[in-house]
């Protein structure tokens, strides 16, 4: 494969003075000629003139930023990165290519996620150049490359994984974003490693249900939520149940027998697993009554 090579142009001040200076040389001749009627002089002002010309056109500007490929004839003959005023073999071709940090928001994709609930996702690329012979040689294009592999990237992530999730094992699109993030720029990262780029960051910029099925998995979105709510509640209810048993056995205070620990378990249940506030209940008779 076609790797960089750094260049070190020479400065192109020497030879834009030198140029300016063969032509008017060669503007001198043209008047001297002129003034004594000597045509011999037009031959050396054409030469001057061209030598002049060829001089400035070796002449290119490198912004800050910004890297110039040079070709001769076809051939790649280097990358010149540092700024300023450069000059170069005028017959080669100076291919300008930014290295600047550069940012891709993908459209909004619709895909099925791995449960096969269609949904739309869209994503934000941070990309550079960081090879330019690789971007220019190795890709027909390379900035479309990197939207269309970033999409394919995208559609096949969000295919592996579920939309939401209730339980925290699972790696879900809405619920380990971080982790997402994570994942999708490495895998646009795999597939952009030929065309030279470097993807510094790579998020989700939209998430949401298709809107044939919003409203539908909004419901089940809620039903999921509620379930899972109501297991955690039972789980501590059920805990702090178990919990009050122990320390009224370990304290002594009074001895239960299995039907008021039923009684009171029960009670305890409702108390802590009941959407209401309970009311309180003042029992005038005995213990057993």
């Amino acid at each position: 494969m076609l790797q960089e090579i750094r260049r070190e142009a020479m400065s192109g001040y020497p030879m834009l003075f030198l140029g300016i200076g063969l032509c008017l040389g060669a503007v001198g001749c043209v008047i001297h000629g002129a003034m004594l009627d000597e045509p011999p002089w037009l031959a050396p002002a054409a030469l001057l003139a061209l030598l002049g010309v060829l001089l400035l056109a070796g002449l290119f500007m490198v912004h800050p930023n910004e890297a110039r490929v040079l070709q001769l004839f076809g051939a790649y003959r280097g990358t010149v990165y540092c700024p300023g005023l450069r000059w170069a073999n005028p017959f080669t071709t100076k291919t300008k290519v930014s290295v600047r940090v550069r940012n891709f928001e993908s459209d909004r994709l619709k895909v099925n996620d791995v449960d096969g609930n269609p949904i739309e996702i869209a994503t934000v690329v941070v990309w550079k150049v960081v090879d330019t012979a690789e971007a220019l040689f190795h890709v027909d294009d390379y900035q479309n490359f990197v939207q269309v592999q970033s999409e394919a990237a995208l559609r096949n992530l969000a295919s592996n994984y579920p939309y939401d999730a209730h339980d925290d094992q699972i790696v879900s699109l809405r619920g380990h974003t971080n982790e997402i993030a994570e994942r999708i720029r490495q895998e646009v990262q795999d597939r952009l490693q030929q065309a030279g780029v470097e993807v510094l960051e790579a998020r989700i910029s939209h998430l949401a249900y298709a809107p044939e099925i919003a409203s539908a998995m909004l419901q089940r979105q809620q039903a999921g939520a509620i379930i899972a709510a109501r297991q955690r509640i039972v789980e501590g209810a059920v805990g702090m149940v178990e919990m009050a048993l122990e320390m009224l056995a370990k304290r002594q205070i009074f001895d239960l027998d299995k039907e008021h620990k039923a009684a009171m378990v029960s009670n305890l249940l409702v108390v802590l697993c009941g959407e209401r506030a309970t009311q309180p209940v003042i029992n005038a008779g005995t213990l057993y009554q």
